[in-house]
């Protein structure tokens, strides 16, 4: 099939087919399709710069399986796994600059279960847990050194319960109690 400029649009054989899909308003598609649906392999185009937007796996003409989001740039923004067009299991996201920022687990688009976070530079800044993308549970922060500055318990991504705090230069243990709310809050030792 083509368009009204004689560009192929759409290209058939023995029931499978690759398709450049333009009735998308800002993106296209060049990809598989199997009845009528985006299935196998596939990317998706920025319509106004042709910049790379998406490849990876569809089913159903849905993200399904692994895939690699990209910025405007076209630098990796997000590697993993989908479920229904959504992260869903495993996945890596990066920054503007395509820097490593968070390697953990999405449940319906959100960070749950471990996970680990990572400042501009790729330094190990925190490990723990998380459920809707917000630290919860028992976790570890660390300086852009790599040193150990609290370990505890979080909940709504902050500290809350019990923890033990240490010295941001080199890592001795400062404090060991209870906290509230991000703060130092009942019980504890310095």
């Amino acid at each position: 099939m083509y368009d009204i400029e004689n560009n192929k649009v759409y290209e058939l054989k023995k029931g499978k087919g690759i398709l450049k899909d333009l009735s998308e308003i800002f993106s296209y598609f060049i990809g598989e399709y199997s009845n009528g649906e985006k299935n196998g392999k596939g990317k998706e185009y920025n319509r106004n710069n042709d910049n790379l937007e998406f490849e990876g796996e569809y089913k159903n003409g849905e993200r399904n399986g692994k895939g690699k989001e990209y910025n405007y740039g076209e630098k990796l923004e997000f590697e993993g796994e989908y479920l229904n067009g959504i992260k869903n299991g495993k996945g890596k996201e990066y920054d503007k600059d395509g820097v490593l920022i968070f390697e953990g687990e999405y449940i319906n688009g959100n960070k749950i279960g471990k996970g680990k976070e990572y400042d501009k530079d790729g330094v190990l800044i925190f490990e723990g847990e998380y459920i809707n993308g917000r630290k919860i549970g028992k976790g570890k922060e660390y300086n852009y050194k790599g040193i150990l500055i609290y370990e505890g318990e979080y909940l709504n991504g902050e500290r809350n319960g019990k923890g033990k705090e240490y010295n941001y230069f080199d890592g001795n243990l400062e404090f060991e109690g209870e906290y509230l709310n991000g703060e130092r809050n009942g019980k504890g030792k310095e």
